[in-house]
């Protein structure tokens, strides 16, 4: 027997979706995984409401998208499921439990100062506040389709610096030796090809593209700077307002995103998975 269609409510202009519904959690009908897939695809970002997922679920779920990564992090993975971090402002003996979590980080997109970028991410909630917190998205495919022709005469075929040094001197603490030598500053292009639906998107971001190769530096500042006012206008932006239970998963070829702060005085958890592109889809551009 066929599962029935998923239902889905918009969340944004351009891009996002609520699946109306689904538990992640358990053995899933591999018909409806397989809409799931399509879903994530189709609208970039996916919002599952009302989830109660253990560890296990959210790895498990993952899993049926991609191979996971372990985050060079390893002080913020979590103690029995390494797959996920803990993204947090609780600490546990005097040390923060994940990534501190109840000041702003600027836009970015997740990994992308590594070779193999990341293909997706789910982010889950376990402790929130009594306000929740915000957290935003930018559709960067509708952003570059969109793209005026001299800013995308600019951008195609050209490259960039991506920096993790950059991000966390504004937004992070930094990472010791070994972190440090697994994150060099590196290039990639500024328009990602999707390693499934081939479509293109801008593939930079203000907490960690540094520099565009091959222009002098304040060209390439003025330029970024023209990109970055362009990839937030409203109508390429949807704001999440997170409650217990809310499960988000983006396509992190395609999406960038960043976090309001909020009051430090109440406990926040959220769970990461991060996934890879299938082992046949390994080279991301």
């Amino acid at each position: 027997m066929v599962a029935p269609a998923l239902k889905t409510r918009p969340l944004a202009e351009t891009f996002g979706a609520e699946v109306i519904g689904v538990r992640l959690s358990g053995d899933i009908d591999p018909d409806q995984m397989n809409e799931i897939r399509a879903l994530w695809l189709r609208y970039e970002l996916l919002l599952f409401r009302d989830q109660e997922m253990t560890k296990d679920d959210q790895v498990g779920f993952s899993r049926l998208i991609g191979p996971l990564e372990r985050h060079l992090r390893e002080e913020w993975l979590n103690d029995t499921h390494p797959e996920i971090l803990q993204i947090s402002n609780i600490k546990k003996d005097g040390k923060p439990l994940g990534a501190l979590a109840d000041t702003e980080v600027g836009w970015h997109y997740d990994q992308i100062y590594l070779p193999r970028p990341a293909i997706g991410s789910l982010l889950a909630s376990v402790v929130i506040p009594p306000q929740g917190g915000s957290t935003w998205f930018a559709d960067m495919t509708a952003a570059y389709d969109r793209l005026p022709a001299a800013l995308k005469a600019l951008v195609d075929g050209r490259v960039a610096v991506q920096s993790y040094a950059a991000f966390n001197a504004q937004y992070s603490t930094n990472p010791n030796e070994k972190q440090n030598a697994m994150s060099p500053d590196l290039t990639h292009p500024l328009v990602r090809t999707h390693p499934y639906s081939g479509r293109r998107a801008l593939y930079l971001c203000p907490g960690m593209t540094v520099q565009i190769v091959g222009l002098p530096k304040d060209e390439s500042d003025a330029a970024l700077a023209e990109l970055f006012a362009w990839t937030i206008r409203p109508e390429f932006v949807y704001c999440h307002d997170w409650r217990l239970g809310d499960a988000l998963l983006w396509d992190n070829a395609c999406t960038m995103h960043r976090r309001d702060p909020f009051d430090g005085a109440h406990d926040r958890l959220m769970h990461r998975t991060t996934i890879l592109p299938q082992p046949d889809r390994s080279v991301p551009f």
